[in-house]
């Protein structure tokens, strides 16, 4: 396969039923999921040498990732975004900004203790 071809092909998979999901609907409520995707790939070729010295080359990669972002919920001709909310990425956060106070406030403790 070449790599023209390969491009060609992801082209495919970056579509709009990436990001929203099929709507559910429960009585007179519907909720369509979405996600936030991000794509990416790479490539290589290569040649070089021979005469005997052999050489060559080649390569390719790609990668997709997806991570919820909300709903669209539609009640009553009413639409409505509700965000969906990490809250590991909540709760790391939190501990990273602790971390951080903390050596600060070491810092200027020893700086204090130096003047001294």
């Amino acid at each position: 396969m070449d790599i023209m071809e390969m491009v060609e092909r992801t082209k495919d998979t970056a579509t709009v039923k990436r990001v929203f999901g099929e709507p559910i609907q429960h009585g007179d409520v519907v909720v369509i999921p979405v996600a936030r995707v991000a794509q990416g790939g790479g490539g290589g070729q290569g040649q070089g040498k021979n005469e005997e010295g052999e050489g060559g080359g080649s390569g390719l990669g790609f990668g997709l990732g997806a991570t919820p972002a909300g709903v669209f919920v539609i009640k009553d001709g009413d639409v409505q975004w509700r965000p969906a909310v990490d809250v590991n990425r909540i709760v790391l956060g939190g501990q990273i900004v602790a971390i951080v106070l903390l050596l600060t406030v070491r810092t200027i403790f020893k700086k204090r203790r130096r003047r001294r």
